[in-house]
């Protein structure tokens, strides 16, 4: 298993703030390559309403801690993109989300260039407060 980025706690206690269900930490992918198994980071799920049922979500965490943005969103996005095709395999119910600082998406939103290759990829994105452990922007 491979180790936890530096804000997976505080992403995990915002969920729960949140109200969501921490279901896998982490959750398999049910794949492997070679004898390393692949994992998102969170999966968690909701009971949104009687009518619409439960709503599963599985998060993995970035930290974009390099000194190029455009080098861990590269980065950040292959993985994403594989994930979420592993995850619909497995379980295509469950929508795959891109936990990043605030500070962070600020940045992704405010570039005309990593906010159009963010759409283009059809990135979902969890924005959060890390020092208040608090989810701050759903982007779906």
């Amino acid at each position: 298993m491979s180790a936890k980025d530096m804000y997976h706690n505080s992403v995990r206690t915002a969920l729960e703030k949140d109200d969501w269900l921490i279901t896998n930490d982490p959750l398999h992918l049910g794949y492997s390559v070679g004898d390393k198994n692949m994992y998102v980071d969170l999966g968690a799920e909701k009971l949104i309403s009687a009518k619409k049922g439960n709503v599963k979500i599985a998060v993995e965490v970035k930290s974009f801690l390099s000194h190029s943005i455009v080098n861990d969103f590269h980065l950040s996005i292959g993985q994403y993109v594989n994930y979420r095709a592993l995850l619909k395999q497995m379980e295509p119910e469950r929508k795959l989300y891109l936990a990043i600082t605030d500070d962070t998406f600020l940045q992704i939103e405010e570039s005309s260039v990593l906010n159009f290759l963010a759409k283009a990829n059809k990135v979902k994105f969890i924005a959060f407060n890390n020092a208040e452990s608090r989810i701050v922007k759903w982007k779906k």
